[in-house]
Protein backbone atom coordinates (compact mmCIF):
# COMPACT_ATOMS: atom_id res chain seq x y z
CA UNK A 1 0.00 0.00 0.00
CA UNK A 2 1.39 3.33 -0.96
CA UNK A 3 1.88 6.24 1.49
CA UNK A 4 -0.81 8.47 0.40
CA UNK A 5 -3.47 5.54 0.20
CA UNK A 6 -2.29 4.49 3.58
CA UNK A 7 -2.79 8.47 4.81
CA UNK A 8 -6.31 8.24 3.21
CA UNK A 9 -6.98 5.35 5.15
CA UNK A 10 -6.25 6.63 7.96
CA UNK A 11 -7.99 9.59 7.74
CA UNK A 12 -11.14 7.88 6.52
CA UNK A 13 -11.01 5.73 9.99
CA UNK A 14 -9.94 8.61 12.40
CA UNK A 15 -13.45 10.53 10.47
CA UNK A 16 -15.19 7.39 11.74
CA UNK A 17 -14.11 7.11 14.92
CA UNK A 18 -14.93 11.03 15.77
CA UNK A 19 -18.32 10.86 14.19
CA UNK A 20 -19.15 8.32 16.66
CA UNK A 21 -18.33 9.54 19.79
CA UNK A 22 -20.96 12.31 20.30
CA UNK A 23 -18.24 14.30 22.84
CA UNK A 24 -15.57 14.11 19.79
CA UNK A 25 -17.49 14.90 16.88
CA UNK A 26 -19.45 17.58 18.09
CA UNK A 27 -17.32 19.60 20.81
CA UNK A 28 -19.94 18.90 23.74
CA UNK A 29 -18.69 18.08 27.06
CA UNK A 30 -17.84 14.99 28.05
CA UNK A 31 -20.76 12.91 29.69
CA UNK A 32 -20.52 10.52 31.76
CA UNK A 33 -22.53 8.36 34.64
CA UNK A 34 -21.26 6.80 37.70
CA UNK A 35 -23.31 3.82 38.77
CA UNK A 36 -23.08 3.86 42.81
CA UNK A 37 -24.82 0.05 43.90
CA UNK A 38 -22.23 -1.07 47.23
CA UNK A 39 -23.35 1.34 49.92
CA UNK A 40 -21.96 4.10 51.62
CA UNK A 41 -18.48 3.63 51.58
CA UNK A 42 -18.64 3.44 47.44
CA UNK A 43 -21.12 6.36 47.51
CA UNK A 44 -18.20 8.52 49.44
CA UNK A 45 -15.49 7.50 47.52
CA UNK A 46 -17.51 7.85 43.81
CA UNK A 47 -18.47 11.37 45.55
CA UNK A 48 -14.87 12.56 45.95
CA UNK A 49 -14.39 11.10 42.38
CA UNK A 50 -17.24 13.63 40.89
CA UNK A 51 -15.83 16.64 42.46
CA UNK A 52 -12.43 15.96 41.25
CA UNK A 53 -13.85 15.01 37.56
CA UNK A 54 -15.22 18.59 37.89
CA UNK A 55 -11.89 19.93 39.35
CA UNK A 56 -10.31 18.71 36.63
CA UNK A 57 -12.97 19.28 33.53
CA UNK A 58 -15.90 21.49 34.68
CA UNK A 59 -17.73 21.21 31.50
CA UNK A 60 -18.41 17.86 31.89
CA UNK A 61 -22.01 16.36 32.39
CA UNK A 62 -22.37 14.38 35.08
CA UNK A 63 -24.95 11.91 36.62
CA UNK A 64 -24.68 9.59 39.41
CA UNK A 65 -27.44 6.66 39.14
CA UNK A 66 -28.05 4.79 42.91
CA UNK A 67 -29.67 1.18 42.76
CA UNK A 68 -29.58 -1.63 45.52
CA UNK A 69 -27.17 -0.62 48.83
CA UNK A 70 -25.88 2.19 46.82
CA UNK A 71 -29.23 4.20 47.82
CA UNK A 72 -28.84 4.26 50.90
CA UNK A 73 -26.46 7.84 50.73
CA UNK A 74 -29.42 9.34 48.75
CA UNK A 75 -32.21 8.52 51.76
CA UNK A 76 -32.62 11.47 54.57
CA UNK A 77 -30.18 11.21 57.42
CA UNK A 78 -27.37 9.50 55.80
CA UNK A 79 -23.95 9.52 57.00
CA UNK A 80 -20.52 8.13 55.87
CA UNK A 81 -18.80 5.92 57.71
CA UNK A 82 -16.77 9.29 59.51
CA UNK A 83 -20.67 10.54 60.75
CA UNK A 84 -20.86 13.28 58.37
CA UNK A 85 -24.14 13.98 56.30
CA UNK A 86 -24.08 12.92 52.67
CA UNK A 87 -26.86 15.45 52.46
CA UNK A 88 -24.49 18.79 51.99
CA UNK A 89 -22.00 17.03 49.42
CA UNK A 90 -25.31 15.87 47.35
CA UNK A 91 -25.79 19.72 47.66
CA UNK A 92 -22.99 21.10 46.78
CA UNK A 93 -22.16 18.85 43.69
CA UNK A 94 -26.02 19.21 42.63
CA UNK A 95 -25.16 23.11 42.58
CA UNK A 96 -22.66 22.21 39.79
CA UNK A 97 -24.91 20.24 37.77
CA UNK A 98 -24.46 17.09 38.85
CA UNK A 99 -27.60 14.84 38.38
CA UNK A 100 -28.73 12.06 40.95
CA UNK A 101 -31.06 9.18 40.43
CA UNK A 102 -32.28 6.67 42.03
CA UNK A 103 -33.96 3.03 41.35
CA UNK A 104 -37.75 2.94 42.17
CA UNK A 105 -37.50 -0.81 42.00
CA UNK A 106 -34.98 -0.50 44.35
CA UNK A 107 -36.76 1.59 47.16
CA UNK A 108 -40.10 -0.39 46.61
CA UNK A 109 -37.96 -3.82 46.48
CA UNK A 110 -36.87 -2.38 50.11
CA UNK A 111 -39.83 -0.82 51.17
CA UNK A 112 -38.72 2.62 51.38
CA UNK A 113 -40.85 5.48 51.21
CA UNK A 114 -39.49 7.85 47.78
CA UNK A 115 -40.68 10.76 50.37
CA UNK A 116 -37.23 9.60 52.45
CA UNK A 117 -34.94 10.56 49.33
CA UNK A 118 -33.31 13.83 49.27
CA UNK A 119 -34.61 16.72 46.87
CA UNK A 120 -31.54 16.77 45.09
CA UNK A 121 -32.70 13.30 43.36
CA UNK A 122 -34.58 12.14 40.98
CA UNK A 123 -36.82 8.84 41.34
CA UNK A 124 -36.12 6.48 38.18
CA UNK A 125 -38.52 3.38 37.48
CA UNK A 126 -35.27 1.22 36.97
CA UNK A 127 -31.33 1.91 37.89
CA UNK A 128 -29.78 -0.43 35.69
CA UNK A 129 -32.31 0.62 32.77
CA UNK A 130 -31.49 4.34 33.19
CA UNK A 131 -27.50 3.88 33.23
CA UNK A 132 -28.29 1.35 29.42
CA UNK A 133 -30.52 4.32 28.35
CA UNK A 134 -27.54 6.86 29.18
CA UNK A 135 -25.17 4.96 27.52
CA UNK A 136 -26.89 3.56 24.43
CA UNK A 137 -29.00 6.80 23.27
CA UNK A 138 -26.82 9.64 24.79
CA UNK A 139 -23.50 8.60 24.83
CA UNK A 140 -22.43 8.83 28.65
CA UNK A 141 -19.10 7.31 29.81
CA UNK A 142 -19.97 4.71 31.88
CA UNK A 143 -17.63 4.80 35.50
CA UNK A 144 -17.97 2.21 38.30
CA UNK A 145 -15.99 3.86 41.56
Amino acid sequence: MNSLRRHTLQLALLAMVASSTPALATGNPVQVVYHIADGNDQALHALTNVRNHLVAEPSTKIVVVALGAGIDFLLEGAKDRHGQAFDAKVAALSSQGVQFRVCKNTLMGRKIDPSKVLLEAKVVSSGVAEIARLQAREGFVYIRP
